[in-house]
């Protein structure tokens, strides 16, 4: 069993920062894989970024060049570093991490909010 922990939510201006954590606990040896996503009131979630354990990163059209997602194995914890942020990026933002057996394990979440 893997435990998510997020931390790093809360309210900013626009064009402020906000960095995100996302710690993983418990039975964390297998985990290939680790991201962020967000879900807006009335909105589907979405995938913001994600990371492999070579490093391998994808990201949102609507998030590149302002969101970088990095990673420490050795923890492991995943981060997100939010820059630029407008009043479109306020959502509940979720850790997801998944394992080379197929499961999938999220986050309780952690709110942002972007004030314009």
């Amino acid at each position: 069993q893997v435990q998510l922990v997020e931390s790093g939510g809360g309210l900013v201006q626009a064009g402020g920062s906000l960095r995100l954590s996302c710690a993983a606990s418990g039975f964390t040896r297998g985990i290939y894989s680790m991201g962020w996503y967000r879900q807006a009131p009335g909105k589907q979630r979405e995938l913001v970024a994600g990371i492999s354990d070579g490093g391998t990163t994808n990201y949102a059209d609507s998030v590149k060049g302002r969101f970088t997602i990095s990673r420490d194995n050795a923890k492991p914890t995943v981060y997100l570093q939010m820059s630029s942020l407008e009043p479109e990026d306020t959502a509940a933002y979720y850790c997801v991490a998944l394992k080379i057996t197929g499961s999938t394990t999220w986050g309780q979440g952690t709110q942002v909010t972007v004030s314009s």
